[in-house]
């Protein structure tokens, strides 16, 4: 049993090392090179002032935030239906990473906030929809951390996380659904052409890359950690 057990997945997420190293340092030159163009390349709004340089953080941080949920969704849908593990990795994993993303969207978002607006927060239709994105993290976080263990409760989480992926599209198109006061798209499918000068779309660009190699980054070593906790707890079981 114990030699069984030894050649499961406690053993084989330790395989990739260099490919993940290669990423990490990519994502570390990619952020070094963000730093010198938000600081010292970009030029200054002329009407939002310094402030508006936390846009090359809140852009990147928010998209992402979305992307990580989608990713939780389709991970627990392929979950669902072939009741595999490591699709239930990479939903946790996702999770995981989403939720601090989501957690440093919505802090730089109140930060920009502040100078512009006047307040930290209000109760925007995008923002509350960020915010109702953050429960759903939340949520399922802690469902998995104190509900019902193994196959049952990764399939509730499965559930509440096709659940909670219908409000990323809302929340992405918000400003358009409801005419707030949130920007406009500045980057992506409904963004409208040159609405950033060519140095601030280069350096937006340049930031969202950075933070996809972390976010990628974040999520493979999530990932192998969440498979060598599935071949512990493996351990655990060969021994009852």
């Amino acid at each position: 049993m114990l030699s069984t057990v030894s050649t499961g997945p406690a053993q084989r997420v330790g395989r990739g090392g260099l490919a993940r190293d290669g990423v990490l340092v990519a994502c570390a030159i990619l952020m070094l090179l963000t730093l010198y163009l938000v600081f010292l390349w970009v030029p200054t709004d002329a009407n939002l002032g310094v402030s508006q340089r936390i846009l090359y953080f809140h852009v990147p941080l928010a998209i992402l935030s979305l992307i990580s949920i989608v990713v939780v969704a389709i991970a627990s849908a392929v979950h669902l239906a072939r009741k595999d593990e490591r699709s239930d990795a990479i939903a946790y994993a996702s999770a995981e990473v989403g939720i601090v993303f989501c957690t440093l969207a919505i802090v730089t978002g109140a930060i920009w906030a502040k100078p512009v607006w006047g307040v930290w927060w209000t109760w925007d239709p995008k923002l509350t929809l960020t915010l109702v994105l953050w429960f759903v993290y939340a949520a399922y976080m802690m469902l998995r951390a104190y509900g019902p263990k193994g196959s049952q409760g990764a399939r509730y989480g499965s559930v509440l996380a096709l659940v909670g992926a219908i409000d990323a599209p809302i929340v992405y198109y918000a400003a358009e659904l409801w005419r707030s006061t949130h920007p406009s798209h500045v980057i992506g499918v409904s963004a409208e052409s040159g609405s950033l000068p060519p140095e601030m779309a280069i350096g937006l660009i340049i930031s969202l890359l950075a933070f996809s190699l972390l976010f990628t980054h974040l999520i493979i070593e999530r990932y192998v950690l969440r498979r060598a906790e599935t071949g512990v707890d493996e351990i655990f079981r060969s021994f009852t």
